[in-house]
């Protein structure tokens, strides 16, 4: 048993891409704080492709940004199954950006840059894995959980922020019907109005921030 164990991790080990993060440098403005209905803060990270990102290159096109964390059972369930595994790529296809942010501090859970990497080539995500170790986008934009989904306009105002629908690990309470709570966000953005329900309560693992 044990020579299996240890033959297991070997694999998972092998089997996890080795990332090193480049420097960012500004992540993001001291003071900025994500509020719905205005244009949501600017941000630099780095990203499990080797290279810097900044939420600004995304201008003109809708933007989900869904804070990830490949450890987390929600995710797990969500993009492997769920209601997220083929919607960052359907949504792509379309035009719209789909961003995954982990803003796990070092040494926790689901934080390595190489599990993340290999976590969005399993889940065909359609770009790399933004990597948040200070906490300080995290923390600008108040997310909480994995999955939390803060949707933003083609002018950049953030315009939903909450969970994907109203069925955590798919299942629902009592006699509820499914709600895509991220659909109708969608759909009011590329109509250009508000959602009807702008703002919902977030499910999922908690984002583990550092000290």
């Amino acid at each position: 048993m044990r020579i299996v164990l240890f033959s297991l991790v070997a694999l998972l080990a092998a089997c996890t891409p080795s990332v090193t993060l480049p420097d960012p440098g500004v992540v993001i403005a001291p003071g900025a704080v994500a509020t719905l209905g205005a244009v949501a803060p600017d941000f630099t990270l780095g990203a499990t492709d080797g290279q810097v990102h900044t939420l600004s290159e995304t201008r003109g096109q809708l933007v989900v940004l869904e804070w990830f964390n490949p450890d987390c059972p929600f995710i797990q369930e969500t993009h492997g199954g769920g209601a997220l595994e083929t919607r960052p790529g359907s949504l792509a296809a379309e035009g719209v950006r789909w961003i995954t942010i982990n803003s796990n501090a070092p040494g926790t859970t689901g934080s390595d840059p190489g599990q993340n990497a290999a976590a969005a080539d399993r889940y065909d995500l359609p770009g790399p894995v933004w990597m948040d170790p200070t906490g300080a986008v995290g923390r600008a934009y108040g997310a909480s959980t994995t999955p939390h989904l803060f949707v933003l306009n083609a002018e950049g105002v953030l315009i939903y922020v909450g969970a994907p629908d109203n069925a955590p690990l798919g299942q629902l309470s009592g006699g509820e019907s499914r709600t895509d709570y991220l659909d109708e966000a969608l759909r009011a953005a590329k109509a250009g109005t508000a959602p009807t329900t702008p703002r919902t309560k977030a499910w999922g693992c908690t984002v583990k921030y550092g000290a």
